[in-house]
């Protein structure tokens, strides 16, 4: 018992240095009707040159979320959805270099003493009677289990690992047999070697002093083009010449891919399928692009997945054949890539679907009548759309009273709750900035404190540095847009969690008169006689701004008296700095899944998966076998849902418990002494 306890606090610490994310599509959409690490050098290099947050890795589905109840899905905080419908992709708040965490499980439940619950957000209701009951999320990453619906509506599946023939014409992108003998086969396992970090001498040399300059070309070219990741040079040693191979890194390895002959006949775009384990997507590409030579920008998607999470998504990149693709699989344990296809076209985000889980929720309590009535609601009625608590951070200042603040032009108050010192553990280094901008409020001073300089205090104490403190303002725009815009779309997503759950208290589940619909993406008010001929689940309800309208009950006037007691005007949500301004957007009530499936299973092993993933099948691995007579019991459960919808909230339906980290830590600490 001690030492499963032991294990379980590891798992605590290991988890929390994460903020949770938006399981499906980021921010608000008009509603229509042990790990094996790949490669870590390269990885490290990856990640350092797209500035993404980096968390220490836990060992392959061991150590994982020991909570009493739902986890958010992911590690960040959602893009917004800017007004033509584009999502932008969100820029980092972290510097490179490793997330530091907060010191211990201890010190992380003293910060979330002073977090948010879900009362302080306005999600307050639940729509089924059923008794709720705990369980555990994500104790293992595979636990939580991600299938992109494409555009077409079909769940995307990795199946298929072969290579698509290319036609003739095409040859000439890749290497050919007369290319792939250049190298002797002890040349080809050096590369292979150091391709996978397995050579301790980090280069290979071939001498080439005998060769002409058309086979030495030829040698550099076969190894970039066999060995993804690998770079070249010519260097002269004793008055002999050699090509040194050698992994690329830096600048270089982001430099303008080679210009290559593309057949003309062939899609400019190779989509293919990306299995990934315990990273996001956007780390994901970051290591993709470092070993492939290429800017991230070439690739596209349809939208961002789970960090910890097994997740499967389709992914497109300009100009770059399927073969060469496919020799990543060699080296790139923790991703698989397959299912490759030439087409015209990119990827654009958002134009997803939805997403399918498969989600396991161990140490289930309930009994198996209490599981069929929490699922049998769920399928049946659904859950009410709440943003989950990840849209609104996890320390003592939430980013919904800075949104507020940016929209009161409040431009002092919105320095001060960002830069101000904060109750509970933070990292140290954030704790002595903030103290010093406190004493001095000097940016130049309290930003020498800060080894991280593009977090978000950090991007902001620059700004104030170079503009003045009269220009805030313009100093704020230091920070990227995407980050600027959270807050305010935080502040809308209060806003509507708090109006729904009135809604819900006012008149339950079954539409009003007063309530609005939808009808061809435009919102029109219900008589009394046409709510008698829709359901709740036709409802929405606003998000606030200058190009929405509101519900005629007393619930709409709710906007009114909750936005003028934050002294902001609902006639005139126009914001005098252009991208603060709110056009508003509509978003359903209720959300009901489909593909709703669920057994309870039993187990003895906390380190045996309960999930057979798409790579497990395509290796012929057996699927997992459960133990009728285990002495633990979980609930897997399967469902699809909508863009921007969170899986969290459907979880929360189903345990009846709150999903803020506050709680759940709370609980945790209880349950781990």
């Amino acid at each position: 018992m001690h030492q499963e306890s032991a294990r379980n606090r590891a798992s605590f610490q290991a988890l929390f240095p994460l903020f949770p994310m938006a399981d499906t599509e980021p921010m608000q959409v008009p509603v229509p009707g042990g790990e094996k690490r790949a490669c870590p050098a390269l990885e490290e290099e990856a990640n350092h040159s797209s500035k993404r947050p980096r968390v220490h890795q836990d060992e392959k589905n061991g150590g994982g979320l020991s909570l009493k109840l739902a986890q958010g899905e992911e590690g960040e905080e959602p893009a917004p959805l800017e007004e033509d419908g584009e999502v932008e992709e969100p820029e980092t708040l972290e510097e490179d270099g490793e997330v530091e965490a907060v010191g211990s499980g201890e010190a992380f439940a003293e910060m979330m003493k002073y977090g948010l619950t879900e009362l302080d957000v306005g999600i307050l209701k639940f729509v089924s009677g059923h008794e709720g009951f705990s369980g555990i999320l994500k104790e293992r990453y595979s636990d939580f289990v991600v299938h992109e619906i494409n555009k077409e509506g079909k769940t995307v599946r990795l199946d298929d690992l072969s290579v698509p023939e290319d036609e003739p014409e095409a040859a000439a992108e890749s290497p050919d047999q007369t290319e792939s003998q250049v190298l002797t086969e002890e040349q080809k396992q050096e590369m292979s070697q150091l391709q996978q970090f397995k050579n301790k001498e980090d280069s290979v040399s071939i001498e080439v002093a005998d060769y002409t300059k058309e086979k030495r070309t030829l040698v550099h070219k076969t190894i970039k083009t066999l060995y993804p990741g690998l770079e070249t040079k010519t260097e002269e040693r004793d008055g002999k010449k050699y090509i040194v191979a050698y992994h690329a890194a830096g600048k270089k390895a982001l430099a303008a891919p080679r210009k290559h002959s593309w057949p003309k006949s062939r899609g400019a775009f190779c989509h293919f399928v990306l299995h990934k384990e315990n990273k996001d997507t956007m780390e994901a590409i970051n290591v993709l692009s470092k070993f492939l030579r290429l800017r991230p920008n070439v690739f596209s998607y349809m939208g961002t997945k789970d960090k910890r999470a097994i997740t499967v998504q389709e992914i497109a990149v300009l100009k770059i054949t399927a073969e060469r693709l496919s020799h990543l699989n060699k080296c790139l344990t923790n991703f698989k890539l397959g299912n490759f296809c030439y087409k015209k076209h990119p990827l654009k985000l958002g134009e997803l679907q939805g997403n399918h889980f498969t989600v396991v929720i161990r140490n289930v309590t309930g009994t198996v009548e209490q599981v069929q009535q929490a699922m049998t609601s769920l399928r049946d009625t659904g859950f009410i759309n709440y943003y989950g608590m990840q849209r609104f951070g996890t320390t003592a200042v939430p980013t919904y009273q800075v949104g507020k603040a940016i929209l009161q032009n409040n431009w002092t108050e919105v320095i001060d709750l960002i830069l101000k010192p904060r109750p509970g553990a933070e990292k140290g280094y954030l704790v002595k900035c903030r103290e010093e901008w406190a004493q001095s409020q000097d940016p130049e001073a309290a930003l020498k404190k800060l080894p991280v300089k593009r977090c978000v205090e950090g991007q902001l104490l620059r700004g104030l540095s170079m503009y003045g403190k009269k220009n805030i303002v313009t100093a704020f725009a230091m920070i990227p847009r995407n980050n600027r815009l959270m807050y305010i779309h935080s502040y809308q997503s209060f806003m509507w969690n708090t109006m729904v759950s009135r809604r819900i208290e006012a008149f339950g589940l079954k539409a009003v008169e007063g309530d609005l619909v939808l009808r061809g993406g435009t919102a029109f008010v219900l008589s009394a006689a046409e709510a008698e001929t829709h359901s709740i689940q036709d409802v929405v309800m606003p998000l606030p701004g200058f190009d929405v309208i509101y519900p005629t009950h007393h619930v709409g006037n709710g906007y009114r008296e909750m936005l003028s007691a934050d002294s902001l005007d609902i006639d005139n949500m126009r914001h005098r700095v252009r991208d603060y301004s709110l056009a508003g957007a509509y978003r359903r009530i209720l959300i009901k899944p489909s593909d709703v499936s669920w057994e309870v299973i039993n187990y003895d092993d906390h380190r045996v998966s309960l999930v057979h993933t798409d790579v497990e099948k395509l290796e012929n691995q057996p699927a997992p076998v459960f133990n009728k007579e285990g002495k633990y019991k979980a609930l897997r459960m399967e469902f699809s849902l909508p863009p921007s919808t969170y899986a969290t909230m459907a979880i929360r339906e189903v345990l009846k418990m709150d999903t803020s980290i506050k709680n759940q830590t709370q609980l945790n600490t209880t349950w781990l002494n």
